[in-house]
């Protein structure tokens, strides 16, 4: 059998094994787990000479933690387990004679977790000398640490993995596991930890100057066990000097890195014993004993971290640690100062132990290293919060507490600034980059926590660094660091949140306070020092970013748009992209915000940026794998068009503004548009052979068109509350003759989906400018955007389109509709039609499905029902019912099946004539208590609602697939009841004589169970019948 594992586990783990035998060795295997005696074999496998494979030996070992773990063992067996395993580790690591055969690291820490594993089934009872064996294996006894290297690494192992696996409080486990490790905790305490402690003290002792890698496990050991056993254990005398000895090692250097890991390790030991949770008036006196301030100040001061503390030889490790160190400890200050139970004594000391830590948390926080900074500050946030918390109790800080934050903001303000080493742009440099400005986010946090201390001093400290900067730009003539620039601007950029706060810049042309008039005057000292004029890319950015985030002062300080405006101009012809790029996209949001004021300016903007507007397409570029030239950090093509057509909305916002002259907005928008379609006319012949350059430069050429449009009219037709008028008939003319140029594009070219798409969006932007005229071209844009080539989902966005025509045009779309809708209806059917192959065309076909519902709901809902049954239309009327009769039927979407019977009953109710019933809970408004007043009805319909409508309604709650309990069904079987209310109110008597006398004798339902319903259905209103239904589809499914 042992022999039969070890085949099955090499096969398995072989790359070259034939792939069917491991499929085959893997099921063996997992069958093994299951086997309650496989761990017999497996062990044997372990333990017997000779060894197998290592890999063999860690399966073998899986399999028999898996049975002791699932407590397939009993006693005996598990004591049978313990005596094999310790009879292999007394031959393998008891000495002398073992050298040389021990394990691997990684098969030693699995052979712990297996005597782990048994010793929480064992130590209780059965196990008692537990740790008495092992530390006899190590050779730890009266002080002594043990000549056995390997005994003692073993041994540390093992006492590492008990307290993962009972005390580690980051691993989740179930209450029962809980209430055992609990025990166990209890009986360690009681038996060994003593010796336990001793032993680590005696092994630090023994191995203090010989072996680093022991001297490590045991640090990481003592920190861990220091969170669960008597403080006592480990604050004493002598394990406290070897700590300090080894916390203040100097030897560290190229030579012996070991040194550096076991001072590092010491220093987290450290940090554990600290972190140990107890009262605070305890933790202070720790602190206290423990000379923390003493400790941290001595090694702050060490050659490692402060002479070379701007060096290579930096020592980042141990600054990293150290700061743990303070974080942990400062953190223990500030919730001891926080505590509400502490007595005035304790709260003092406390205090006056955060005076004495605040300048080592600030001087790790001011590292060069972000890694270090960010690990102080959590304890810095805490210490802010607490600082709010006491300045809300109290109105105003105390004076202690108040000298704290002008240092502390300080040192976010400065630690925001680009290091000196740090270049922008640099693309071996991006990941650094990206870092920086995630840190970035966190100190923006700390700094409005300290707004929301003391916004004064906040404002005054903010302002001074700002206006200190731009007054050095004016005196050294521009010849200032980048990086000082970048911060005051980057400070610029974060104080609107200040002013956001308080309700913006102005209310009624005034500053809404001290934050937004500081502001004001901020910005304004921004436009008008030049800064735009620097030359470091990221300051061009930062400044056009602030101008747009600013844009309201700008609209109260209307005479220094010009200005920004010539900036803007310059920055979109910058030669760095990046910066080109995203000017063109602040640029149109700059002008979209002012368009009202930039009528004096408009012509000279767009004759600056004309020579912008020039389309050239680019195919994308293909790269081997092992080209190394191409430049990543280059945006590709596709990307800079995006950008580029922010241009031609910003052209057209500031062409369409009511200060332009009508004359000069057609002028401008000719300008615009005639070399779009020269352009296109010219391409078009090369793109009907299948030039794919071509067909991309007319794509661009239609984006750019819809994107112009876009920025000339923000009307909504139809919609009452838009703040826009209707573009001028003129602009609009101008506009109808491009929409006549891309159709021809598209009709000729009708089989790209690029160039359906590109028209689909030009389409959607045209009705704004075209408003009505565009009807007359719909036919056209239909033939074109539903043609064969079409997908489900490019058929599901048109009809998106085609719902906001019908609403915007209403009042004028009936005739177009009425001659339009049997073809656009049948492309639609021949797209749900089509079949499905894989996920994503599954979730494309539900989508045109619900879209297809949609659309028959908004002509409903917009009074163009008779569209729908009109002479023109009225042949395809059987079809159209059949198919959302099907979409209700179907219980494997019923989202689709949701909207199918919200459908069936607005044309129940539309076309089912007057009721004939005032339904409960409905208000009737007729008069002489006669039947509703309505629209008549389409004859026969009232029997069609019962012979074809009523039947659908329990096609799904009869479903055996159909789940009433599911939160989807019951949505949709509250629609369900709608619709049968509404053919109730429609056909009166009939409908229950139908129920009662046909269609419940059918579905063989109770005369009983029929009469309540009919009642119900008579008696209840709307709510209470949902209510009924929803019971009645349960109780009849169970």
């Amino acid at each position: 059998m042992d022999a039969q594992v070890q085949n099955a586990v090499e096969i398995a783990w072989d790359a070259r094994s034939d792939p069917s035998l491991k499929i085959q060795a893997m099921a063996f295997l997992e069958q093994l787990r299951s086997e309650p005696s496989a761990w017999r074999v497996c062990l044997s496998l372990v333990t017997r000479e000779p060894r197998s494979s290592d890999v063999v030996r860690h399966v073998a070992l899986e399999i028999v933690n898996h049975a002791i773990q699932l407590e397939r063992l009993d006693a005996g067996y598990l004591a049978d387990a313990r005596d094999n395993l310790m009879e292999y580790v007394r031959r393998v690591y008891g000495g002398l004679d073992g050298e040389g055969q021990v394990d691997t690291s990684s098969f030693q820490n699995k052979i712990a977790q297996t005597i782990v594993y048994l010793f929480a089934r064992l130590y209780g009872e059965q196990w008692r000398t537990f740790f008495d064996d092992f530390l006899a294996l190590a050779g730890v006894k009266d002080g002594l640490g043990g000549s056995n290297v390997a005994g003692v690494s073993l041994y540390l192992r093992v006492v590492s993995a008990v307290h993962d696996e009972i005390a580690d409080l980051l691993v989740p486990r179930s209450p029962a596991v809980q209430k055992r490790n609990g025990l166990l905790k209890d009986l360690v305490r009681q038996r060994d930890a003593q010796k336990v402690a001793s032993s680590w003290q005696a092994i630090l002792a023994q191995w203090i100057a010989q072996d680093d890698a022991l001297l490590e496990m045991c640090l990481k050991v003592v920190g861990r066990w220091a969170s669960w056993i008597d403080i006592s254990l480990v604050i004493n005398q002598g394990l406290m000097n070897l700590l300090l000895q080894l916390i203040g090692r100097t030897s560290a250097g190229p030579a012996n890195d070991g040194v550096d890991a076991v001072r590092n390790a010491a220093i987290g030991t450290l940090t554990e014993i600290v972190g140990k949770k107890m009262q605070p008036a305890d933790k202070l006196e720790l602190i206290v004993f423990l000379n923390l301030d003493s400790i941290v100040a001595q090694l702050i001061s060490s050659p490692l971290l402060h002479d070379l503390r701007s060096s290579s030889g930096y020592d980042t490790d141990l600054a990293e640690a150290v700061a743990g160190l303070v974080n942990h400890t400062a953190s223990d200050i500030i919730k001891a100062v926080d505590n509400d139970g502490v007595d005035e004594a304790t709260r003092q000391r406390a205090d006056a132990l955060l005076q004495v830590f605040l300048p080592h948390l600030l001087r790790f926080f001011a590292d060069e290293y972000d890694e270090i900074c960010s690990t102080v500050i959590p304890s810095l946030t805490e210490l802010l919060t607490l600082l709010r918390k006491v300045a809300k109790a109290k109105g105003t800080l105390p004076p202690s507490h108040a000298a704290m934050l002008p240092p502390i903001l300080n040192a976010i303000i400065a630690k925001t600034r680009y290091d000196e080493t740090a270049s922008w742009g640099n693309e071996d440099e991006q990941t650094d980059e990206a870092e920086f400005q995630e840190l970035r986010k966190r100190l923006h946090v700390l700094q409005q926590a300290v707004a929301a201390v003391d916004e004064k001093l906040y404002m005054d400290v903010v302002n001074s660094v700002i206006f200190a900067t731009f007054e050095n730009l004016a005196r050294q003539q521009g010849q200032i660091d980048w990086r000082d620039l970048d911060l005051a601007l980057h400070e610029v950029f974060l104080f609107g949140d200040l002013a956001v706060k308080h309700g913006g810049l102005y209310t009624k042309n005034r500053p809404t306070g001290p934050a937004a008039e500081t502001l004001i005057g901020i910005v304004r000292k921004m436009v008008e020092s030049d800064i735009a004029r620097f030359s470091h890319p990221a300051i061009q950015l930062q400044y056009m970013e602030i101008c747009v985030r600013y844009v309201t002062f700008f609209e109260a300080n209307p005479r220094l748009i010009p200005r920004v405006l010539e900036d803007f101009v310059r920055f979109v012809h910058h030669r760095h992209v990046r910066v080109r790029t995203r000017s063109w996209y602040l640029f149109q949001r700059f002008v979209k915000s002012l368009r009202a004021q930039l009528g004096d300016v408009a012509e000279t903007v767009i004759g600056a940026i004309g020579d912008l507007l020039v389309i050239k397409a680019e195919l994308p570029r293909v790269r081997s794998d092992d080209d190394l030239s191409s430049d990543e950090s280059e945006p590709s093509a596709d990307v800079i068009f995006t950008s580029q057509l922010c241009l031609f909305e910003a052209v057209g916002c500031m062409s369409s503004t009511s200060s332009v002259p009508l004359e000069k907005q057609v002028l401008y928008a000719r300008s615009a548009l005639n070399p779009l379609f020269s352009d296109l006319d010219k391409h078009l012949g090369a793109a009907k052979t299948g030039d794919e350059l071509a067909v991309l430069q007319i794509h661009h050429d239609i984006t750019a068109f819809g994107t112009l449009a876009r920025g000339y009219s923000d009307w909504t037709p139809g919609s009452s509350s838009s703040a826009a008028s209707a573009p001028a008939k003129e602009v609009s003319e101008a506009f109808e003759q491009g929409a006549d140029a891309i159709l021809v594009a598209m009709e000729s070219l009708k089989t790209s989906r690029d160039i359906r798409t590109a028209a689909r969006m030009a389409f959607s932007r045209l009705v704004g400018v075209l408003g009505a005229r565009i009807l007359t071209q719909l036919p056209r844009w239909i033939e074109s955007l539903l043609s064969q080539s079409s997908t489900k989902d490019e058929m599901a966005m048109f009809l998106r389109l085609l719902d906001q025509v019908v609403y915007d045009f209403k009042t004028e779309i009936y005739s177009i509709l009425d001659s339009l809708l049997t073809p656009l209806l049948q492309r639609v059917f021949a797209g749900l039609a089509e079949p499905t192959s894989g996920t994503d065309d599954e979730i494309q076909l539900a989508e045109l499905r619900r879209e297809y519902l949609n659309f028959l709901l908004i002509i409903l809902n917009n009074d163009l029902g008779a569209v729908l049954v009109s002479s023109t239309n009225q042949n395809g009327f059987e079809t159209l019912i059949s198919t959302v009769e099907h979409f209700a039927k179907d219980v494997t979407d019923l989202p689709t099946a949701k909207i199918a019977y919200t459908l069936l009953t607005k044309m129940a109710s539309q076309w089912g004539g007057p009721d004939l019933i005032t339904l409960p809970g409905s208000v009737a408004t007729t008069a002489n208590n006669g039947p509703t007043a309505s629209t008549p009805g389409l004859p026969g319909f009232s029997n069609f609602m019962i012979t074809r409508f009523s039947p659908v309604c329990w096609a799904l709650p009869t479903n055996p697939a159909f789940n009433a309990k599911d939160a989807q069904a019951r949505g949709v079987l509250g629609e369900v009841a709608a619709l049968q209310r509404t053919i109730y109110a429609k056909t009166g008597e009939e409908f229950l004589v139908y129920l009662s006398e046909v269609w419940f004798p059918g579905m063989q339902l109770g005369k009983e169970a029929g009469d309540e319903y009919v009642r119900a259905l008579e008696q209840r209103d709307a709510k209470g019948f949902r209510q009924f239904f929803l019971a009645f589809v349960q109780r009849s499914g169970s």
